[in-house]
């Protein structure tokens, strides 16, 4: 099975790049996250026609939004609200042979990392606390075939950033947010599948800002953007791929499609 999760920052206005990814790397399945779009304007029969006839959406207008598209059959999918807002960050859909797929896009949080004066730092703990909370409930499942994808939000690692010790008080690595998000992995032992391909002693990022002249000569990126698999796919990962090259496509995401390759029988 081929997985691919992506932050595409508008599915409408960057459809076109969802659809060369596909013809290129023909994944499976592929997440999406922050789609932009109510589930009626969802772009949803270009996809089908590509063959990802089976497809789960979340959104709403202008904002956030998740979404699993599927060449293989799933037999539910769900939605979950996070701190009792519905903002669409979760999706859910579990598939016929029995791998359970969450699909997130938790909030960026702002600018300011202080929660007392930035109340969307306060509901991106908020989010991360109630993550971690959900997962230790269900830790008696940590050995099932779970799958999390999607854009965390959160760069946990000294090598997920470009700079370790100045983008210690900035929004995505900071301690608080880095603690949390270990909590959440640490609930349900988690096995985050970039960084069993990818020593941690090695930078590597999914995220580079806009706001940069040239993102590829500066490199000042961060990973953002996760799959983690459940202890039930412990082993099952074959090849893992960041492509790094797409920030370079016109019109680009500010996020780089995150690839894997598993066996879904393990």
């Amino acid at each position: 099975m081929k997985l691919a999760t992506w932050n595409i920052n508008s599915v409408r206005l960057r459809q076109g790049l969802v659809m060369r990814l596909l013809q290129e790397e023909a994944p499976d399945v592929i997440c999406l996250q922050e789609t932009k779009v109510p589930n009626d304007l969802f772009p949803a029969e270009p996809f089908r026609a590509a063959g990802y006839v089976h497809q789960a959406v979340h959104g709403q207008k202008g904002y956030h939004g998740v979404a699993v598209l599927s060449r293989l059959p799933f037999v539910r999918s769900s939605a979950k609200q996070y701190c009792g807002k519905d903002d669409t960050r979760h999706i859910c859909v579990e598939f016929e042979g029995g791998i359970e797929l969450h699909n997130f896009y938790v909030p960026a949080g702002g600018d300011i990392p202080d929660p007392k004066v930035n109340e969307k730092f306060a509901h991106k703990l908020a989010f991360l606390e109630e993550m971690a909370r959900n997962f230790s409930r269900r830790r008696g499942k940590a050995s099932a075939r779970t799958i999390l994808v999607g854009d965390l939000n959160v760069a946990p690692l000294e090598n997920d950033v470009w700079s370790h010790t100045q983008l210690l008080d900035v929004v995505s690595h900071t301690p608080v947010e880095t603690g949390l998000l270990g909590e959440a992995q640490a609930a349900m032992q988690w096995i985050d599948v970039t960084r069993s391909f990818v020593p941690a002693s090695e930078k590597i990022y999914s995220w580079w800002s806009y706001r940069a002249q040239d993102w590829s000569a500066s490199d000042r990126g961060r990973r953002l953007d996760h799959i983690w698999f459940g202890q039930g796919l412990k082993g099952a990962a074959r090849q893992h791929r960041i492509r790094r090259d797409i920030r370079g496509w016109p019109q680009p995401s500010d996020h780089v499609p995150v690839l894997v390759e598993f066996d879904s029988d393990t």
